[in-house]
């Protein structure tokens, strides 16, 4: 393999080639974390060359499209690091300066994990969960929409073992909740924002005897513990919401074709709007380099309004697991200890 080939920064700026010696390729375009363009072909490479985007790493793909109409995406060859996520692997291109957390390294090998079926009347299906609990009895409960994607792809079992065996963060029984049908749930929806406040946090204080229950979410995630903590705000007594998809007309119409796009927009107007809400500790955190920037900054500002004790932090990265995973120390590390001080 040349040295010509794969993506690397290059003078403040990212660099992205894809080798075509047989000139079996009709085009190459570049499926990035930040964005999405063409190369070009010179001399059997083809190549790109971006102004680096307000980030310390980039999750990308190839797709290529074939002298037949045919297109494939695929990581990139010539670089060997990876991410997981969601949808499979990227490649993962890291600026020199980036370094991955602290707590990533530390032992995780205290407490145990319980798996279990919730049934929930209200959603019409059982919810497999699972749940860590430290070696010392708790009511702190930290609730996670996307639980076991969360878990799997941004490390939040690790980060959660790791801290409290530190001692860094109170001791708490992590729930992983599974998304269901994520798309109806997770988007504002009232019969699930009634589920999770209704039964499913009742259950997890019964069970776990729990009295200070925090949610957490990401992108949709976010959207849908927001919506529930406003509408049932007796539930919870605290927020982490990240990268939350709070669309508006003004900042987000390239998702207008969403099918929930006006049941969404509709609750994120409201929220916007209202002089006072049921305040409570919350953490809100967005990457530099993703579409959903402004709404988070207009919605922790609302927040701030609103009377909730917020902070709000823009990490140098995109809508990716990895780019959550960074912000959970100090961001998580501080709103756990601003809800539970004893």
């Amino acid at each position: 393999m040349e040295a010509a080939e794969g993506a690397r920064w290059e003078n403040g700026a990212l660099l992205f080639r894809y080798a075509d010696r047989a000139r079996d390729l009709t085009g190459v375009r570049v499926l990035a974390s930040t964005f999405k363009d063409d190369l070009s072909l010179h001399d059997r490479i083809w190549e790109l060359r971006r102004e680096r985007p307000p980030v310390q790493r980039v999750e990308y793909r190839f797709e290529l499209t074939h002298r037949d109409g045919t297109r494939e995406t695929v990581c990139d060859p010539a670089n060997p690091h990876r991410a997981p996520g969601g949808f499979g692997e990227s490649s993962v291109l890291e600026h020199p300066d980036y370094r991955p957390p602290d707590w990533f390294g530390l032992p995780a090998d205290g407490g145990k994990w319980q798996s279990g079926d919730l049934p929930v009347r209200r959603l019409g299906t059982t919810l497999d969960i699972r749940v860590w609990s430290p070696g010392t009895e708790t009511g702190r409960v930290l609730v996670a929409h996307d639980g076991p994607d969360y878990d799997r792809f941004g490390g939040l079992g690790h980060y959660t073992a790791a801290m409290v065996e530190a001692g860094r963060v109170p001791p708490y029984h992590l729930v992983l909740l599974p998304a269901g049908d994520r798309l109806e749930w997770y988007s504002a929806d009232p019969a699930y924002s009634l589920a999770l406040a209704g039964e499913i946090v009742p259950h997890l204080r019964a069970e776990l005897g729990a009295d200070r229950v925090v949610g957490a979410g990401a992108s949709l995630g976010a959207l849908a513990m927001l919506h529930a903590q406003r509408r049932h705000p007796a539930g919870f007594a605290g927020l982490f919401l990240q990268s939350g998809s709070y669309f508006q007309p003004r900042h987000d119409s390239q998702e207008s074709g969403f099918e929930h796009w006006a049941r969404i927009i509709r609750f994120t107007s409201r929220t916007l709007k209202a002089r006072r809400g049921p305040a409570v500790p919350v953490a809100l955190t967005c990457g530099a380099g993703e579409e959903n920037l402004a709404n988070n900054r207009d919605m922790a500002d609302a927040l701030d309004d609103q009377g909730y004790a917020v902070t709000f932090a823009e990490n140098p990265d995109a809508h990716t697991w990895v780019g959550w995973r960074d912000t959970f120390d100090p961001h998580l590390t501080g709103l756990l200890r601003r809800v539970w001080p004893d």
